[in-house]
């Protein structure tokens, strides 16, 4: 009976375990200059699936995806398949967030301000967002079957926190290839002490951007007068 609650401690101590996998990311051969001259490696999604055994289900939760100043906040945002995100509108204005292609398909409608809707992500994928009214609002929701990822702020670092064992790490970002993005994938082996992940060199090379139809597939009427609302500007 002692030996048997030993061994039980034992299995309960190594599941509680958690080791931290860091490393840094650089982007290159971009374009833009706040990445080309203000070395801005943020915006790129790290995560961890595990090898052996199905990633630890995370609780339902709500992620919050903020309409303001005729942006999506945060741009990138990686969740786990099942959450629910809100999309508050805190402008003086309309919005129409919608996704008609890539991941999960969705529009909430025309909707004014101080008010927000809802839409829950299920299938695994990326997932564009646009605004029907505003053509210069985009965003980017990134739908996992694991738990364990990170986002890099503007120096390009990232800290996971996992079980120690295997995991297939992938790598994503909004102005890569998916080929590149698929040669930066990788199987790392977590030990107790953690891991450093050798840094990791993301290309924009080779990406180009299109632009993106309003949700009837059309191209966009001219955007409103909001002029009232923020002196100075027109979109």
């Amino acid at each position: 009976m002692i030996w048997r609650s030993l061994i039980c401690s034992s299995i309960l101590v190594t599941a509680l375990q958690s080791a931290t996998v860091s490393g840094t990311v650089e982007l290159r051969e971009s374009h833009i200059a706040s990445v080309a001259r203000g070395k801005d490696y943020s915006g790129v999604v790290l995560s961890l699936q595990p090898v052996s055994q199905p990633a630890a289900a995370a609780p339902a939760k709500h992620a919050i995806m903020l309409q303001k100043d005729k942006m999506f906040t945060p741009h990138i945002l990686p969740i786990v398949a099942g959450t629910t995100i809100d999309f508050p509108n805190a402008d003086p204005i309309f919005h129409n967030a919608f996704s008609s292609y890539s991941g999960q398909i969705f529009d909430v409608g025309l909707y004014p301000p101080g008010s927000s809707r809802s839409v829950r992500f299920q299938r695994p994928g990326i997932v564009r967002v646009f605004c029907n009214i505003h053509p210069s609002m985009s965003a980017v929701i990134l739908v996992l079957t694991t738990p364990y990822f990170a986002v890099t702020p503007h120096d390009g670092s990232f800290h996971i926190d996992v079980p120690p064992g295997s995991y297939d790490l992938a790598v994503f970002h909004e102005r890569a290839t998916e080929e590149s993005l698929q040669s930066l994938s990788r199987r790392i082996l977590v030990a107790p002490e953690g891991v450093r992940v050798p840094p990791i060199a993301v290309s924009e090379a080779g990406y180009l951007m299109a632009p993106h139809k309003n949700k009837y597939g059309k191209d966009y009427e001219p955007p409103p007068d909001d002029s009232t609302f923020y002196p100075g500007t027109r979109q």
